[in-house]
């Protein structure tokens, strides 16, 4: 197995819906940046993988073909909220197998306002099995279907563990203070705990509005290489991916009566498992996390899932300041999910890019002083979860 080396990032800035150009346009300057952040031309790139979820067939195809036609493979991938880390999971296995030298993984999303919903009902959907699981434990029909399943399980680690409401706006009030020096970010806002807990209810005594991250429309890329080419054209070796694991539900996901089950919580272990093992390194040896908190209950769940505390004990992980600068690990230095936005194909790609930029040492007044291992946790349900752990050579 060859080690796979990013190369190059790159990404849009995340915008509101409305407030941007088409997605051809988002996602080729995402690739462009990339390409330019690398110093590599596009004519050596072998592979690209495109992933969006809101789109028609051959999406990737007509955002590359303004970058340029070169005849590569274009694949279109869509993995739901895990679409930019399965496009950059394919792209690391395509070098790291030895198919190919140099690929590109790519995310975009044009999205628009509002709850997300699907666009295919006339067929069965893919959420069926999670939505008949969801009903029986938490019902509330009139509440829309992601804020059930990420809500319902805040509510079942308060139920279980006695966590406050208060430990999610912690949770949010800490990515906005993070998101303030990130030009990127959508919300650049510091927020206390009070404003959040103040914010109108989605759903009273379990989520408050600023606890939901907004739909975005936005883009990004990475480059992959094998370490032999990158010798050979002069490009930047200083990141590798040291270990990545993808995973889908098992069958506790639906028959452990537990909505933090429902939502990923056994995915998102199993998979940072995995590749903590490969590693050989522990989540004591990590410095800094980009992990999917589309709501701050995922986020609070995600502390648990991926060994950063122990199994109810993410309340007092984030009391000690533990999940922030000055602590033992600084999660989502970008503002996250919950203040940089979240357009789904785009996410993966756009913590890659972060933590790239963290592990170079040029991620400005959000640096993590020492950053030499970064995990990455991206999560779609449906199901997918990847994780990916960086490493500075």
């Amino acid at each position: 197995m060859n080690e796979a080396y990013v190369v190059g990032v790159g990404m849009t800035r995340f915008v509101k819906p409305g407030a941007h150009g088409p997605y051809p346009q988002m996602g080729a300057a995402a690739v462009r940046e990339a390409l330019s952040d690398a110093g590599l031309d596009y004519g050596r790139v072998q592979q690209a993988f495109a992933g969006y979820v809101y789109g028609d067939s051959t999406c990737g195809q007509r955002v590359l073909y303004d970058v340029g036609l070169t005849g590569i493979p274009v694949l279109n991938v869509n993995n739901n909220c895990a679409t930019g880390s399965s496009a950059l999971f394919l792209a690391r296995q395509a070098v790291a197998g030895g198919a190919v030298d140099c690929a590109l993984a790519l995310g975009f999303e044009q999205m628009n306002p509002g709850a997300l919903g699907s666009h295919f009902n006339d067929r069965p959907s893919p959420l069926e099995k999670f939505d008949l699981v969801t009903e029986e434990l938490v019902g509330h029909a009139e509440v829309p279907l992601a804020l059930r399943y990420f809500g319902g399980a805040g509510l079942a680690h308060m139920q279980r563990f006695g966590t406050p409401l208060e430990t999610f706006a912690k949770v949010r009030a800490k990515a906005s203070r993070h998101a303030q020096h990130n030009p990127m970010a959508l919300f650049r806002q510091v927020l206390t705990p009070e404003q959040v807990l103040a914010s109108p209810a989605l759903w009273p005594g379990v989520m408050t509005r600023l606890m939901a991250c907004p739909p975005t429309c936005g883009a990004a890329a990475a480059l992959i290489c094998t370490e032999s080419f990158a010798a050979r054209h002069g490009l930047d070796r200083r990141v590798r991916i040291r270990a990545q694991a993808m995973t889908t539900d098992t069958p506790r996901a639906f028959e452990a009566n537990d909505m933090r089950e429902v939502v990923g919580f056994g995915m998102a272990r199993a998979a940072a498992r995995q590749v903590y093992e490969a590693a050989g390194i522990g989540p004591e040896d990590l410095q800094l996390v980009e992990l999917h908190d589309c709501f701050a209950q995922s986020e609070v769940l995600s502390y648990e899932a991926l060994g950063l505390c122990p199994e109810g004990g993410a309340q007092r992980f984030v009391d000690d300041g533990d999940n922030t600068y000055g602590g033992r690990v600084v999660t989502n230095p970008s503002g996250g999910l919950l203040s940089k936005g979240h357009p789904l194909g785009a996410t993966g790609l756009a913590q890659c890019t972060e933590l790239v930029q963290q592990l170079r040492g040029t991620a400005g007044k959000r640096q993590v002083e020492g950053a030499r291992l970064a995990l990455q946790h991206n999560l779609g349900l449906g199901g997918s979860c990847v994780v990916t752990m960086y490493e500075r050579v």
